[in-house]
């Protein structure tokens, strides 16, 4: 997790989490080839059968520091058919328009989890994020290499009327595509970091 934080500790907070209600909670895993993706059956059999919704996400190159090549990628395709080997599963419907995760679910009904594939299924079309980092910049795409000051706004003043507007006007004039472009030679400009703007 690339941090100095014990794994039981966080499945301890899942499962405190189920115990006070909190479920189901999502479990992310990004999965990188020769790091854990030997682990995937391993995490599939872990949460199977729990409230929990496990979701695999492809190595994306959000922001400039985390060493980022497609060679480092596992696609969804292999992911799907490696657990699909172990544990049946099939596609189930979207909860709603533009949701970023594929949902599928084990054929003997023990759970649900999903597909995040922002490299080789781009979903730019259908996105509907932005992201508000800590100091008030909004970002219309996890990729983007710069915000908008919101804060600068609020703090000049603006009406309620005034920043629905400005918001309106920054959603209906974005052309972010990033998935849908990235090459192998992805451009090298400085990207927003993923924990500035929370994931």
């Amino acid at each position: 997790n690339d941090v100095d934080f014990p794994v039981s500790k966080v499945l301890e907070g899942i499962e405190e989490a189920n115990t006070v209600g909190l479920d189901p909670v999502k479990i992310n895993m990004v999965v990188k080839k020769n790091l854990n993706d030997e682990t995937v059956l391993d995490m599939c059999r872990y949460f199977k059968g729990s409230k929990n919704i496990l979701r695999f996400i492809e190595f994306m190159d959000v922001g400039s520091t985390n060493g980022w090549t497609l060679e480092h990628v596992v696609p969804t395709e292999k992911l799907i058919s490696t657990i699909n080997s172990k544990f049946p599963i099939v596609p189930i419907k979207a909860n709603y328009g533009g949701e970023v995760a594929e949902r599928w679910e084990y054929v003997d009904g023990e759970g649900e989890i999903g597909f995040i594939s922002s490299v080789t299924r781009a979903f730019c079309e259908s996105c509907s994020r932005a992201r508000l980092s800590a100091d008030g910049k909004i970002y219309t795409c996890l990729f983007a290499t710069g915000g908008f000051d919101i804060k600068g706004e609020l703090r000049k003043g603006a009406s309620d009327r005034e920043i629905l507007s400005l918001l309106v006007d920054l959603w209906g004039s974005r052309k972010d595509r990033y998935s849908e472009i990235r090459t192998l030679n992805t451009p090298s400009k400085k990207k927003v970091e993923m924990s500035y703007i929370g994931g």
